[in-house]
């Protein structure tokens, strides 16, 4: 079984819980392919029972042909790790060393366990769908994708921004905000849910749009279906914007137009066998329990 490794720079209390990711992959004689920028990083750090590749980029991953893609992080981690392996179909699992984790679902106390399932295959894959944004400027690359969110708001503390959204070509709504999120179902408990959204459950076929700070308090989020195609124009005093496709940013001319829409491929989430969308909900938000004993 070949595993790929992902991560970011993290402190040194985080140390000993990769130690026992490497460790557990070696009494299972699983052959770990390190990204190698995280590579770089904690050599010297971590101790490697077993000889280690690297991988740099996308090419170098599919190459590998490995069979699961581990990310060692947080949420933010993992969406790293979604712009890495693109349409690859490399299922991911995230083991969360950051706090909620709503992609991230392994706890670090859990960490054996998962690579236990994951020899044993013991998952299954949770399909989820992203969104792609287009324009004439090929923004973001190769990486125009996003599993959480697309966004566009103000760039600094200027006035509103005015948004024109258009659905399927036909006038939608102008929306007089600091920012607009266009967020698929996977998105909805992230940036969109701060900002008044709804939950969608994963594979609902759906998108939200959830306006940031209107300015009309009757503007409310809308969910539609991920069959359409929204486009947007953008006005406002000042001439840039932000566009965000999760992670990644882009500065861009409020000349720019833009169009989102459901992309091309999806990604496999790995859920192990005693883990459920239900239950991360109730885990995440707290639902169910009193808080004033929390």
């Amino acid at each position: 079984m070949k595993i790929a490794i992902y991560g970011r720079q993290f402190n040194n209390s985080v140390l000993p819980y990769v130690q026992q990711v490497f460790d557990s992959l070696a009494k299972f004689g699983i052959e770990p392919f390190i990204y190698e920028k995280y590579s770089t990083f904690i050599a010297g750090k971590i101790f490697f029972p077993n000889k280690v590749r690297v991988f740099k980029d996308y090419d170098e991953l599919v190459s590998c042909k490995v069979d699961v893609m581990v990310s060692l992080g947080g949420d933010g981690t993992m969406l790293d790790t979604v712009s890495l392996i693109r349409g690859s179909l490399i299922p991911i699992i995230g083991i969360n060393f950051g706090r909620l984790g709503f992609l991230a679902s392994i706890n670090k106390s859990d960490i054996e366990p998962a690579i236990i399932s994951l020899f044993k295959k013991e998952y299954s894959l949770d399909t989820r769908a992203l969104l792609s944004v287009e324009s004439e400027l090929k923004l973001f690359g190769d990486e125009n994708f996003a599993l959480n969110d697309v966004t566009i708001h103000k760039r600094d503390t200027s006035a509103m921004m005015i948004i024109h959204a258009y659905l399927n070509g036909e006038f939608l709504n102008s929306y007089w905000a600091d920012g607009l999120i266009l967020a698929t179902p996977t998105g909805s408990t992230a940036y969109s849910l701060s900002c008044g959204g709804p939950i969608i459950f994963p594979r609902s076929g759906n998108l939200v749009v959830t306006p940031i700070s209107p300015h009309n308090l009757n503007v409310r989020p809308i969910v539609l279906s991920d069959s359409n195609v929204l486009s947007f124009e953008i006005e406002g005093r000042s001439s840039k914007y932000l566009l965000t496709c999760d992670s990644r940013t882009e500065v861009i001319d409020t000349s720019v137009k833009l169009t989102v829409a459901k992309a091309g491929f999806n990604i496999n989430l790995i859920r192990l066998n005693n883990e459920n969308y239900l239950s991360t909900l109730r885990n995440k938000l707290l639902w169910g329990i009193d808080t004033r004993n929390y």
